[in-house]
């Protein structure tokens, strides 16, 4: 875990800022029951406030009990946790055909774990754009330490602006791992990936979505996307079909769609956050389970609480920490209860004919 000190006007040097992350708990009702169409709105209007506050407070802890790389993954028996990470990565990049020397975008791309091993797997030229300080910091510096500066870089920039960033027909591929869920409707990002990518292009995403069992009628169906939400700094969850149509919208052609989660695995995606270090796959990954079990959280939320306490974390770090709790239990019941994915998978062509 990072510590850095504090400057003026409550930003840190790094880059995290104490307000939004002391904030991201006010985005929700305390009480769930009173929660509004007024609140959804609120988050949506705000998203990048809710977004940035969560990952102010939350990369420190993703990287100490996840990895570098943001995301699920399917498991084959006995492998183990990284290398099914970069598999996952690499089928992205399989299925897209990413090329060496194509300029490629990488959307919300955290810290740039998948970045690094799209560029090193296939020898494109990956661009990683975050709106985030913080992550545009760290992520810089493993490209760094990787020898992977001349092959990845990265920008700070908001994905619902990106024409105005790059230019229209800009790329010659574009991807999101996990990360478009964090924007206010699907059809503003998947639009403006369409603009900056070159006729012909490809576009490539692993999106959060309730599947189609979900039925927002049913209060726990309902409460289930709440939590979900909440715990992972996503301003609203949406089904399925919306992510389908929102493709269709905007013009892209759809080559290839699949519920990666819905597969018959032996290991279910969603095992590491369950806690249960009888199912560690490798020797390593039993570190990485016990992370996520009570006394594992009990040993690392105690120790933020301290370090809060003490400064060396912002202020409202280990209130979003508490929200991660909520992040663990409502994804693995949404997996058991295959009411969610974080793993559907939509590669889609933009027409050579496109026009706006």
């Amino acid at each position: 875990m990072s510590v850095a000190t504090i400057s003026d006007k409550g930003t840190w040097k790094d880059g995290r800022v104490t307000d939004r992350i002391d904030n991201y708990v006010k985005f929700w009702q305390e009480d769930k029951s009173k929660e509004s169409a007024e609140d959804n709105s609120n988050r949506l209007e705000n998203y990048t406030d809710v977004v940035n506050g969560y990952y102010d407070g939350a990369t420190d802890l993703y990287e100490w009990a996840w990895s570098q790389s943001f995301h699920f993954s399917r498991f084959y028996k006995g492998e183990a946790f990284q290398a099914s990470l970069a598999r996952h990565e690499h089928h992205l990049a399989s299925k897209m055909n990413i090329m060496p020397g194509m300029r490629v975008l990488d959307v919300g791309c955290g810290v740039g774990g998948p970045a690094c091993q799209i560029a090193e797997f296939t020898d494109a030229n990956v661009v990683g754009l975050n709106n985030n300080d913080f992550q545009v910091g760290r992520a810089i510096r493993y490209a760094q330490r990787r020898g992977l500066e001349n092959k990845v870089t990265y920008v700070k920039g908001d994905f619902m602006k990106l024409e105005e960033q790059f230019g229209p027909n800009s790329f010659d591929a574009v991807y999101a791992i996990e990360a478009t869920v964090h924007a206010p409707s699907f059809a503003g990002v998947y639009g403006e990936i369409m603009k900056v990518l070159k006729p012909g292009g490809i576009f490539g995403v692993y999106e959060w979505v309730m599947t189609d069992d979900w039925d927002p009628s049913i209060p726990s169906h309902k409460e289930l996307a709440h939590d979900i939400e909440f715990g992972n700094g996503i301003p609203e969850m949406r089904p399925i079909k919306d992510a389908r149509a929102a493709i269709a919208e905007v013009g892209f052609e759809l080559i290839h769609e699949e519920d990666l989660a819905a597969r018959d695995d032996p290991v279910p995606w969603y095992y590491p956050l369950e806690g249960d270090i009888s199912k560690a796959q490798t020797f390593y990954d039993y570190f990485t389970v016990w992370r996520m079990s009570w006394s594992g959280m009990l040993v690392t939320h105690n120790a933020m609480w301290i370090m809060e306490k003490f400064g060396f974390f912002p202020k409202g770090t280990f209130e979003v920490g508490e929200a991660l709790k909520v992040a663990g239990a409502s994804l693995v019941k949404g997996g058991q209860t295959k009411l969610f994915t974080p793993m559907y998978l939509m590669v889609s062509k933009k027409p050579l004919a496109f026009s706006e």
